[in-house]
């Protein structure tokens, strides 16, 4: 499991480390920061996949577009470089990136794993040093299947491209492969930790029921479309009526599904990237879909979470309550607007109860403080 992240001079962070546990919730203001903690990840992923033997960061690829150098590296504090660290287990990995202001790519000045430090490396593989007897294959592997969903997802299609297995590992950014991976990976075993019983183990037979749990009575089934590489989407929330298109059958239905393949598709070890996982739901959904990540969580999958939506958090509260995760697995992080006379991040914590030992001002109070204007409490 990634256990820490470390920037310094990336984006609006002067440094920062912050740590994960296997259930990370980041909230926060707008423009706080929460998208760049997940962002520098994703970097390090999208250049793994797209370009294996590369000694510069990709900023522009296909899963993620930040622009050029001055986008990336703090203006306040910055020059031409930031830093990145991770720490995996025992092990701990460090980069620094350097560029000129329009560069849209990022030179590896050095790489650090462990106490073995490399300056100007010529061959690496996976960002990773090549050919030397270090701890790297790991983090490697974690990071290159690692699955990244946006708040922007697609909406309902007609069809979806089927892909193959090869180019299409994970859901996508925007939930583009969603379909295609729920046919591929029809028949695979879903972990017994999160399976349904006594539904029958397979990852369309557990997709579909958990979406009844959001969606009662929600049915689906994916067909390959005849002589073309596409597979369609039919749904219904009835037995008494016939599969729909997915326009057809409410907006949130499509929206969540990339989340549920993408969780049970997931092996343990792996890493899900999810922003606003609420997107679409109603409050009772919401709270469902914290208490199914931390379900995820629990299982062995290393989920990292942004989201404004309170109900998001009391699922998750209420999954510790129940003993479905151990509070020693969550973590709460409150990202705030850098200011000189305030830590950036606040990391309030949860006992065995669920209890929150302490609100700072703006983390998820906005229902307190209307009541007490209503009440003639406050202004």
């Amino acid at each position: 499991m990634i256990n820490e992240i470390r920037l310094k001079h990336f984006k609006c962070f002067e440094l920062l480390n912050l740590p994960l546990t296997n259930l990370t919730m980041l909230s926060g203001s707008n423009a706080s920061g929460k998208s760049s903690i997940m962002q520098c990840l994703v970097l390090l992923h999208q250049t793994m996949v797209e370009h294996e033997w590369s000694n510069r960061l990709v900023l522009n690829g296909h899963t993620l577009q930040l622009g050029t150098a001055q986008d990336v590296i703090d203006k306040v504090h910055g020059r031409h470089s930031f830093e990145l660290g991770i720490s995996l287990g025992e092990n701990s990995f460090d980069w620094s990136f350097s560029g000129e202001r329009e560069d849209m790519s990022l030179e590896i000045k050095n790489v650090t794993v462990n106490t073995e430090y490399l300056k100007n490396p010529e061959k690496l593989q996976y960002l990773l040093p090549y050919g030397k007897n270090l701890p790297v294959s790991e983090l490697a592997q974690r990071l290159y299947s690692l699955t990244y969903i946006t708040a922007e997802r697609i909406g309902p299609r007609d069809y979806y491209p089927l892909e193959d297995e090869l180019n299409a590992q994970v859901v996508g950014p925007k939930g583009e492969h969603s379909i295609s991976l729920l046919y591929s990976k029809r028949d695979k075993k879903v972990s017994d930790r999160v399976a349904i019983k006594p539904i029958a183990p397979t990852l369309i037979n557990q997709v579909q029921a958990w979406m009844q749990c959001f969606f009662p009575k929600c049915e689906l089934t994916v067909e390959k479309v005849a002589k073309i590489n596409a597979v369609t989407l039919g749904l219904r929330t009835s037995n008494d009526t016939n599969f729909h298109r997915p326009i057809h059958v409410g907006f949130g239905l499509t929206q969540i599904l990339p989340i549920i393949v993408a969780s049970l598709a997931a092996d343990v070890g792996d890493m899900l990237l999810i922003e606003n996982p609420e997107v679409h739901l109603h409050p009772s959904g919401q709270v469902l879909m914290g208490q199914f990540l931390a379900a995820i969580a629990d299982s062995g999958v290393q989920v990292v979470l942004e989201t404004h939506s309170d109900h998001i958090l009391n699922g998750i509260r209420r999954s510790v309550k129940n003993r479905n995760i151990s509070e020693n697995n969550v973590t709460l992080h409150y990202v705030r607007a850098r200011e000189e006379d305030h830590d950036q991040v606040i990391t309030p914590q949860i006992d065995e109860q669920g209890n929150i030992d302490f609100w700072p001002e703006g983390f998820f109070d906005q229902f307190d403080k209307d009541i007490n204007f209503f009440a003639g409490w406050g202004d």
